[in-house]
């Protein structure tokens, strides 16, 4: 186990509807907690997402990870400008967020791990959609509890690891929210997931993360594996 970070999270305080929502959670304090993203990791956010751009008049450049530059106009091949990112986000995740496929593999899998840990999921998605994406989780056999985040995770799993005392694994597709997860709460146990082959091809590891893994079954041994380190 790491020691704790040495100075506090300069994210130490929570927007008020993140507080609410953790809040309201019950969770058991000596049993293992999976904190798990969504997008690319429970769902394909990246195929229903390149869907919805064809849709829009724009298309995907698989030239880097990152949306902003990467989104272009069939027309004429320009980019979208960055400004114009975060409402084609919001308007996409409004009309499909329902509609986005599982990927292979991850109700089984977090339904065997969920026998001997608490799971919850912590998507970064406006606070609007949390009810659609609640119900798509039902609707592929993932209903656990549901956390509409912005912005960095760390402030957030932070608060829930204060709330158990047992090992908690974090696993994530962005790098940066796993450097936002490591800074913290330095104990956390974090697996670097990308479901998409091609969005996986454009970056390896996250230097933060403690393993990476982009297919669930291997996911699951790595995550059980680690639970196991700690008696659980």
């Amino acid at each position: 186990m790491r020691p704790p970070p040495t100075a506090p999270d300069p994210a130490a305080e929570l927007p008020a509807a993140l507080a609410d929502q953790l809040a309201a959670l019950t969770l058991a304090r000596q049993r293992p907690l999976i904190v798990c993203d969504a997008d690319e990791v429970l769902f394909a956010f990246m195929a229903g997402f390149e869907r919805y751009l064809l849709e829009q008049g724009l298309y995907f450049d698989w030239r880097s990870y990152a949306l902003a530059g990467n989104i272009r106009h069939q027309a004429d091949d320009t980019p979208l400008e960055a400004a114009g990112v975060p409402a084609l986000l919001h308007r996409f995740f409004t009309a499909r967020t329902e509609q986005l496929d599982p990927v292979p593999g991850a109700a089984d899998a977090l339904a065997r791990l969920a026998a001997r840990a608490q799971v919850i999921v912590l998507s970064n998605l406006p606070l609007d959609q949390l009810p659609a994406r609640r119900r798509a989780l039902v609707a592929h056999g993932m209903d656990y509890p549901l956390i509409a985040n912005t912005g960095g995770k760390g402030a957030a799993v932070r608060h829930l690891a204060e709330r158990v005392a047992a090992p908690v694994v974090f696993i994530d597709d962005i790098p940066h929210q796993h450097r936002s997860v490591r800074q913290a709460a330095a104990a956390t146990f974090c697996l670097h997931f990308v479901a998409d082959p091609r969005l996986a091809r454009l970056l390896g590891p996250a230097p933060e993360c403690d393993c990476r893994a982009d297919r669930w079954p291997e996911a699951q041994g790595v995550i059980a594996a680690a639970l196991a380190r700690h008696g659980f």
